[in-house]
């Protein structure tokens, strides 16, 4: 068998609040490399506390790609994710750098890491109905439909991801199959990643332990100037005149949909935090999930295991 010469990457995954921040910042350091972003939510500008983007010093001391490339009325797609990360990293790997792949968002990371099966386009009129059936009778009932025409992609898809439930249902009602027949279709056509890349997964052993963790960073980011920041966000011409700015992919970001309640008065400060922290629990789980799907990862507790983590590393480089 021929010797795999492709360059190296790292993939550091894991749930929200696990520690995959200032992990891949300690180990881009140390091998040369470089952070990609692999988080739905810090594509857009303006979203920088309740997304935990970066901080300033943190971008300074190694280059960050995949940051603020939409304002958060703007559409992005994970095929747009994909097409840009892929530059990103055919950069990376130009200036003889390691590209380490960090963050939480699992369908970015599929379609970086394994390509997108081709499929209808989005379609604005379809989008438009679901939304208003989803108003009328909620998204689990749309799940319910979902199950109905296709019980593969239901399993997959959490009754209140309502993107990935609207993404399936428009992709069933434009072609006629179900989204996962052609995501199989497809399974061999997609490009190769043009890496060898260690698939890293990190999150505490103890739940109890993350779901601390959450609750820490929230209050965090509460005295950070949270809230502030959303209302910076609601102040923006383009948020105020939007019918319906919730059903943004921005704003449907965890803590941000919850913020944006509370200052329109449907929540006081106790219970928008206990909603925040709720919801932020509930994306950990859906992540978590996801994660034990993918049996190529590797797992290991930042908090922990560091001698593990460590002879991952070193083990990694060694073979390569």
């Amino acid at each position: 068998m021929p010797a795999d010469t492709r360059p190296l990457a790292i993939a550091i995954l894991g749930p929200t609040a696990s520690g995959k921040t200032a992990l891949a910042l300690d180990w881009a350091e140390r091998v040369g490399g470089e952070i990609v972003s692999v988080d739905s939510a810090l594509v857009y500008r303006g979203l920088d506390i309740g997304a935990a983007k970066p901080t300033a010093e943190e971008q300074a001391r190694v280059p960050h790609h995949m940051l603020d490339l939409r304002a958060p009325w703007q559409p992005y797609s994970a095929a747009e994710f994909a097409a840009d990360a892929r530059r990103a990293v055919e950069g990376i790997l130009e200036r003889g750098r390691v590209p380490i792949l960090a963050g939480g968002t699992g369908l970015y990371f599929r379609a970086l890491l394994r390509g997108l099966a081709p499929m209808p386009e989005a379609d604005p009129a379809v989008r438009m109905q679901l939304e208003a059936e989803a108003a009328a009778r909620g998204w689990a009932a749309l799940h319910a439909e979902l199950a109905r025409i296709d019980p593969e992609a239901a399993m997959r898809i959490h009754a209140t991801d309502a993107q990935r439930i609207q993404r399936a249902l428009e992709v069933h009602r434009l072609s006629g199959r179900p989204i996962s027949a052609w995501q199989r279709e497809a399974a061999g056509l997609r490009p190769a990643f043009p890496c060898r890349t260690l698939m890293l997964a990190v999150a505490p052993a103890d739940r109890a332990e993350l779901h601390a963790r959450i609750a820490a960073r929230f209050d965090a980011m509460l005295a950070a100037g949270f809230l502030d920041e959303v209302r910076t966000l609601r102040a923006l011409p383009q948020l105020r005149v939007h019918p319906a700015p919730l059903d943004l992919p921005a704003l449907r970001a965890v803590g941000y949909r919850q913020a944006w309640e509370h200052l329109d008065g449907a929540s006081d400060a106790d219970e928008f935090r206990d909603r925040g922290i709720s919801a932020t629990r509930q994306l950990a789980k859906r992540q978590l999930t996801w994660l034990r799907g993918q049996p190529e990862l590797l797992w290991a507790d930042p908090q922990r295991q560091g001698p593990r983590l460590e002879r991952l590393l070193d083990g990694f480089l060694a073979r390569h």
